[in-house]
């Protein structure tokens, strides 16, 4: 008995010894469980804090391509930003959308953002198959990661992906989250979006797409450069085909439709989508965006960018500059390396080119807007637009008709006498012992102003500089826009300084605007993604010379395109007659600059031609030789889309007998020393008084005409008997 008793309490005791050491391992169960699940919840909290911190606007935010519009608003280019076309979803195939939701995420509709039962089906396929087979990630997983900085490939980002996904479930409904995705996926080959993705490769909108088409563009999805339709027609296929199964397995479609689809070819049909312009006038409008807009508003694109420019007008530029100087370097007296023995550097770009160069502008009188802008031959070789600033170069001879506008501003006349011969250390006003002479080194004795311009003549248009006044040029010519720090002197009447094509041309719209001077400008406005304006051009202009003088320099150079140094024009194919217009020469000291600035009533060109290092083009390198036949080429064209009418005058004109001495009214004294002759002038530009060198009896005073239309004459062809080298100054 007493032994029974013992072993029932060691018994009892090791069973007391048992149940301790099973509450305490559940203990320790309980307590790891617990840990675990505060884990979780730590995990699943610090993610989810991490998730909310995020800002999910930017889910919503795509940059787009900035679009660039011609003068007749249809799209020229595409700037910056990613290639994405968006649209709502509305304007997608139904097609493409099953598609999608076939390949992608089945319970897209279902889930809340992570699908649990994707990700078990996904593990089980993956530990079975012993590799990663099938991924788990949704459609809304897919966009948090494509829109946010999530980090790279690990468990880390698929948590915080997770609870990304969760958060933008509870912010956007199912229809725009799947908008937006359709909107950002790369779908290969640039194309950012289903819109862009259905145009690059079949050439047509999304909204069209066919079940064939559409299993296509869904097939390409994960792997997008691996199955191109263009690159790889046998991989697209087979893409295609497995979505069309899948679409019939989930009776998406029907078995004929599936037949169908998968017997359609693999035919890309790629329209050609308007890519980044590489050219010069792109160039112009990238500079003048970094001007107007923030760099944020630039890059973020789906900017609708509304320009001036005319393709027909920019591609004649383009063709005839190309064409001339190929020309020009063919010709025995050139000594330079031409383009077509030029061989980009290996790596990098050439700072300047050795061969030929050249620019053109084309403005529109009316408004001002640049039609055309051309800053080099190839924009591949060298994208230094010679077209504007820094690309600044000596305008010689082409500022000559501002400084006989300023001379007939103060009371010459266009018939005054005015000596052609060589000028005399000391004779020109703060100019010491500087004689400049003639281009041709001939001298003509005494003729009217008008021939010192129509033939471009130096001593005559430096006598009549010295008559304006080098303080008046120098005041004209910054405020013609020609510089901000043009230096003063009388060298400037020769047009010493440096200035660009861009505000050389722009500068020369004063002549057919009567002396206003037209802003150049190449974007009209800029509307932002959602149509709403964002900048308007402000069509700026000055009055930057007197409307009379302006006007009758203008009638001289008419006479330059017809007896002047831009007569062969003619001979060049350019009919005057049809295509009224007027224009100047240009050519700096050893022909290192050739230029020709001319226009109709509707355009105003300016061409440059020139090294980039100057250096003499050639001999006798003229801009009537070297400029001129691009301006004529290129206005020529020009003028069936922008037709020339006479350039009339929008000033009164009068008629009267005046001095070519005195540049007063004339006497019958003025007539008998032969300096008495008769012209149209602008009625404020009538002498007020009658001629006191010769004396006499005033022989008929100034009448005014009635016909406005009625062209000025030009200058008298008499010969003038008598000179007086400064006449009227004061």
């Amino acid at each position: 008995m007493p032994m029974k008793l013992f072993a029932r309490r060691v018994s009892s005791t090791r069973g007391s010894g048992a149940g301790k050491k099973r509450k305490r391992r559940l203990g320790w169960i309980a307590f790891l469980l617990l840990l675990l699940v505060g884990g979780a919840v730590g995990v699943v909290t610090f993610f989810a804090i991490w998730a909310q911190a995020l800002d999910i606007k930017k889910v919503g935010e795509m940059p787009e391509r900035n679009t660039v519009y011609d003068v007749d608003g249809k799209i020229y280019s595409r700037l910056a930003g990613a290639n994405r076309l968006i649209v709502p979803l509305a304007e997608v195939s139904p097609n493409f959308i099953d598609a999608l939701l076939t390949r992608e995420d089945t319970r897209f509709y279902k889930h809340g953002g992570v699908d649990i039962r994707g990700v078990i089906r996904a593990l089980v396929e993956n530990v079975t198959s012993g590799s990663v087979k099938e991924g788990a990630s949704t459609i809304t997983q897919q966009l948090a990661r494509n829109s946010l900085p999530l980090g790279g490939r690990n468990l880390r980002r698929k948590a915080l992906e997770a609870m990304v996904a969760l958060r933008i479930e509870r912010e956007y409904s199912k229809e725009q989250i799947l908008e937006l995705y359709i909107n950002r996926i790369y779908f290969g080959s640039g194309c950012y979006g289903i819109e862009t993705a259905a145009q690059a490769y079949f050439g047509k909108n999304a909204a069209k797409l066919n079940l064939s088409e559409a299993g296509i563009l869904a097939g390409l999805i994960r792997s997008p450069n691996r199955f191109s339709p263009l690159k790889n027609p046998e991989g697209a296929a087979r893409e295609r085909n497995a979505v069309l199964d899948r679409m019939l397995e989930l009776n998406k479609i029907t078995a004929a439709e599936a037949q169908q689809a998968k017997a359609a070819k693999i035919n890309a049909n790629p329209k050609r989508l308007a890519q980044i312009q590489e050219n010069y006038a792109m160039d112009a409008v990238q500079r003048d965006l970094n001007v107007l807009l923030t760099p944020e508003q630039i890059d973020f694109g789906g900017l609708h960018i509304y320009t001036t420019l005319d393709p027909t007008v920019q591609n004649s530029a383009t063709e005839a500059l190309e064409a001339h100087l190929s020309k020009v370097e063919r010709q025995g007296n050139f000594r330079h390396p031409t383009k077509g023995e030029y061989r980009a550097p290996e790596q990098g770009e050439d700072s300047s080119m050795p061969y030929l160069q050249g620019a053109v502008v084309v403005i529109d009188n009316k408004s001002g807007g640049i039609r055309g802008l051309v800053g080099g031959r190839d924009y591949g070789d060298s994208k230094f637009n010679r077209a504007l600033s820094p690309a600044n170069r000596q305008v010689g001879s082409s500022f000559k008709p501002f400084v006989y506008a300023l001379a007939f501003a103060r009371g010459m006349l266009p018939g005054a006498a005015i000596s052609d011969g060589p000028i005399q250390p000391g004779e020109i006003r703060g100019a010491g012992n500087w004689t400049p002479g003639n281009s041709d080194n001939t001298y003509n004795g005494i003729q009217p102003a008008s021939y010192g311009l129509v033939q471009s003549r130096n001593t005559m248009s430096v006598r009549i500089g010295d008559f304006a006044g080098p303080d008046e040029v120098q005041k004209a010519a910054i405020s013609l826009g020609l510089g901000e720090n043009i230096p003063g002197g009388p060298a400037i009447y020769l047009g010493s300084f440096e200035t660009n094509l861009k505000d050389l041309t722009a500068a020369y719209t004063v002549f057919p605007n009567v002396g206003e001077r037209k802003q150049a400008y190449i974007i009209e406005r800029i509307d932002d993604a959602d149509n709403n304006p964002i900048y308007r051009a402000a069509h700026l202009s000055n009055q930057a010379l007197d409307p009379g003088a302006a006007f009758m320099a203008s009638q001289l150079m008419e006479q330059v395109m017809t007896k002047g140094t831009g007569a062969s024009v003619k001979s060049l194919g350019f009919d005057m007659n049809k295509n009224p217009a007027a224009g100047k020469t240009g050519t700096t000291n050893d022909y290192k600059d050739a230029w020709f600035l001319g226009y109709t009533n509707a355009l105003t060109c300016g061409v440059w031609v020139g090294f980039d290092q100057p250096q003499t083009i050639m001999s006798k390198g003229y801009g009537a030789a070297l400029a001129l036949p691009v301006w004529t080429q290129t206005m020529s064209k020009a003028a069936q889309r922008y037709p020339a009418v006479p350039l009339p005058p929008v000033i009164p004109l009068s008629r009267a007998t005046v001095c070519a001495n005195s540049n007063q009214l004339a006497t019958d004294a003025c007539f008998a020393s032969g300096a008495g002759y008769e012209l149209t002038l602008p009625t404020d530009k009538v002498p007020a008084n009658a001629c006191g060198v010769h004396g006499g009896i005033q022989s008929q005073f100034a009448q005014r005409l009635d016909d406005f239309g009625r062209k000025a004459e030009a200058a008298p062809n008499r010969i003038f008997q008598s000179f007086r080298r400064f006449f009227g100054r004061k």
